[in-house]
């Protein structure tokens, strides 16, 4: 395997990193002098994450991939690749690379992590540590949407979960912060260890794939030449080669193969990251303890990490699993959909709304991925995105509010709009982009994933299945329903947004409990002008982002709807 190094997903990763090293050895009064240095730390990879996004290639990515396509076999393209063989022995590399889908999410965690350092430019108590490891899930965050060697996503998987309980149990909300970082550090620790068993297996049955077969690496010399490696693409070749669809596995029938008996942990273990019902009861509790900014990071970016690797560890590399379990998985999206939205609309406390929306519309993205067709997980990476700044956006307004009128208690607050107006409009926006209205960002990303559920199952995935039966043979027709069932969230979404805008930022102010509202900083402004930019420049223009993802999509849609 050649060395490649073009060094910009490098830089990304580094400059958080090494900027939360130089913070420990600073003098912890000198605050100002630490929040400049995590600002310009977060601020240098939001520039170079823009720069990938903007510079990314999708015409020669959808040329790589059509290929693929047409043969049945081969590598997938990522770009801007960094990769250096590590441990050769074991098929270890230090390996970072970009997709259609990866990219945009790079771009997120830049937005998310810079207008968090904004955001908490108020914070007075322990400054270095709190942007330490603030700065130290960033790095881990990026880490694991560059990796491209599985050994190394697990390392940045791992680091950034750790960060998130000290954040949270140090500067989260007293009444809740011990509970709260606890029950989500064992809620997704315990997934990713069901999931990581899953990958050894995989790891191991690859290398016993080509040891059995080692002229198949041979038409491949970007891969070590080792039998045994982390490396996705290696791992993804043995799979498109058949290597986890022998029949019989453990002696559990005929119809269980490797491939369908692992996908469903490998797939929820990760899933639990990105709140899938009915493991997401952490998530909710840990929005509402962490601190504002990593509540920005937590909803806004963490629980997109555990989508993403769902998608590209359990449905790109175990695609007939995928087709046999995803059939029922879409119930649990359902639920996510519809009972997040209504338990939302129950919540007193304005950051548990924001809480269980975020629940409700990661169950939309988890829907476009189930739909296993083009135009609905075109829609599912769509969401992701624009969840992300949707919901950091909403944090970031929740925790302006909190901080000066100490309650977070829906109607014990009213005519904030003449307090904070810029707050009022930007949470306003945000809400308008949650329940989908046309020209913002929602839009673009939830009317695919509705059309994809509507399509239902791709006609050559149920043809080709041995696993026929009344239910999966009209999928068209219950994907149909579920479509339907779904669309309830959105009415529920408007009713528990226009409340909340109703409730805290209109009506009359009371001067008597509110006496002294301080005016937002400069840092708020930037990073609300920043979010709400791009959920309105997504909308207009969705074709920024959307053939980018089609790009990364389609050809997890051709492992899908393959013979292999």
């Amino acid at each position: 395997m050649e060395t490649q190094f073009s060094g910009i997903l490098t830089g990304i990763l580094a400059f958080p990193f090494v900027a939360a090293i130089i913070i420990l050895f600073i003098d912890k009064e000198q605050k100002d002098v630490i929040r400049t240095i995590a600002a310009f730390a977060t601020g240098a990879s939001l520039i170079l994450a823009a720069l990938v996004f903007f510079t990314y290639d999708t015409e020669a990515a959808r040329t790589a991939n059509a290929g693929l396509i047409d043969s049945g076999s081969g590598l997938l393209t990522f770009q801007f690749v960094d990769k250096v063989t590590w441990i050769k022995e074991l098929g270890v590399s230090y390996q970072l690379g970009v997709d259609g889908l990866a990219a945009p999410m790079v771009l997120l965690t830049g937005l998310a992590s810079f207008a968090g350092v904004m955001i908490s430019w108020g914070i007075e108590d322990r400054v270095r540590e709190f942007m330490a490891f603030f700065l130290l899930l960033v790095a881990g965050v990026y880490g694991v949407f560059m990796s491209t060697d599985l050994f190394l996503l697990l390392f940045f998987y791992e680091l950034a979960i750790f960060p998130m309980y000290f954040l949270i149990a140090g500067w989260g909300w007293v009444e809740l912060r011990e509970y709260a970082s606890m029950k989500l550090t064992l809620y997704i620790l315990i997934g990713s260890v069901i999931a990581l068993v899953g990958l050894l297996v995989l790891y191991f049955q690859a290398g016993a794939f080509f040891t059995e077969h080692p002229e198949e690496l041979d038409k491949y010399p970007e891969l070590q030449q080792v039998a045994y490696s982390f490396d996705f693409n290696h791992i993804q070749l043995a799979a498109q080669l058949g290597a986890y669809n022998e029949a019989n596995y453990l002696g559990l029938g005929s119809g269980v193969t490797l491939a369908r008996f692992w996908f469903p942990f490998i797939f929820l273990g990760f899933a639990v990251l990105a709140g899938i019902f009915p493991f997401h009861n952490w998530s909710p509790d840990g929005h509402v303890a962490a601190p504002t900014a990593v509540s920005m990071i937590h909803a806004g970016v963490l629980m997109k990490l555990g989508a993403l690797t769902a998608i590209r560890l359990g449905v790109q590399l175990l695609p007939d699993g995928a087709r046999v379990h995803l059939p029922w998985i879409i119930f649990l999206a359902l639920t996510n959909v519809v009972y997040g939205a209504f338990i939302a609309f129950r919540q007193r406390d304005f950051k548990y709304v924001i809480g269980f929306s975020s629940v409700s519309h990661m169950g939309l993205v988890s829907l476009g991925v189930a739909t296993m067709n083009t135009t609905g997980m075109t829609g599912a990476g769509l969401q992701m995105f624009s969840h992300g700044v949707m919901t950091a956006l909403f944090f970031s307004c929740v925790g302006m509010v909190y901080d000066r009128a100490h309650t977070r208690d829906i109607p014990s607050l009213g005519g904030f709009i003449k307090k904070m107006p810029l707050v009022a409009i930007a949470f306003i926006i945000g809400g308008l982009v949650s329940m989908g209205m046309p020209g913002l960002s929602g839009f673009v990303a939830e009317f695919p994933i509705f059309v994809g559920v509507w399509r239902g199952i791709p006609d050559v995935i149920v043809k080709n299945q041995d696993w026929n039966t009344s239910l999966t043979e009209h999928g068209a027709n219950y994907y149909g329903f579920i479509a339907i069932a779904a669309a309830l969230g959105i009415i529920l979404t408007a009713a528990y947004v226009l409340r909340v805008v109703g409730q805290v930022f209109f009506g009359e102010f009371d001067e008597e409990k509110f006496p002294d509202i301080p005016p937002i900083r400069i840092q708020d402004r930037v990073a609300i002008y920043m979010l709400t930019a791009w959920l309105i420049v997504l909308g207009v223009y969705p074709k920024l982002m959307s053939d980018m993802i089609e790009s990364a999509v389609q050809p997890v849609v051709g492992l899908l709807t393959g013979s292999k």
